[in-house]
């Protein structure tokens, strides 16, 4: 293994041991080809499946992989244009077997954070679905809550601003200006510090960087 691959197995076993003590079930995996047949080994067949707006989850190819399985059924939203269709896709959510989720950021101790525009990706990953699978790269991991909460606000927000094309100041410079727009991006913040209902959250830790 490459010096990076040592650290990256270091810390990643480090997380899965700190995410177990706050009540989740948690795996490492060096890649994210090898995180795509982790999260299809993780989902049961006859299923059904959704996820959030998670860059990651489409980046690694999952959507494609759980239609091709053939066995589940998945709850693509990204195939729905019509707002009051994909309003109804969201409330789905909520009923779904799995949810497949990022974060915006990881604290070293296990904290989850992750910020959101409309809420309903907090929402379902507070409450609804069965089980919520997070598959979260390690370049998402900051040291404490505080250092996760401000990636989150600082680097993921700005980009997602970007991505969605929305009016926030931070789409116009880049930076976090703590603002209260009307489409803020930062509207709601949620931190999972623990987990309620046995093991009900799965992390799939990824060495690969993923995401924003």
């Amino acid at each position: 293994m490459t010096p990076l691959e040592i650290r990256n197995r270091l810390l990643g076993d480090k997380l899965a041991k700190n995410l177990r003590r706050r009540n989740m079930e948690a795996h490492y995996c060096a890649t994210a080809a090898e995180a795509v047949a982790k999260v299809l080994e993780l989902i049961p067949d006859g299923s059904s499946v959704t996820w959030g707006g998670s860059m990651t989850v489409r980046d690694m190819g999952l959507p494609q992989a759980l239609r091709e399985r053939g066995t589940l059924n998945v709850l693509d939203r990204d195939l729905v244009e019509d707002p009051a269709e994909k309003q109804q896709m969201y409330l789905r959510a909520f009923t779904a077997d799995v949810y497949l989720s990022s974060a915006n950021a990881l604290s070293e101790d296990g904290v989850i954070v992750n910020i959101d525009g409309n809420g309903n990706r907090v929402a379902a990953i507070t409450w609804g679905p069965k089980k919520v699978i997070f598959i979260i790269g390690l370049n998402k991991v900051a040291p404490t809550v505080m250092d996760a909460v401000a990636r989150a606000r600082g680097t993921a927000s700005p980009i997602n601003s970007q991505r969605f094309d929305i009016d926030t100041p931070c789409r116009i410079d880049g930076v976090c200006h703590n603002c209260n727009s009307p489409e803020s991006i930062c509207s709601y913040i949620h931190l999972l510090r623990n987990s309620r209902g046995g093991n009900r959250h799965i992390v799939v830790l990824v060495g690969d960087p993923l995401g924003y």
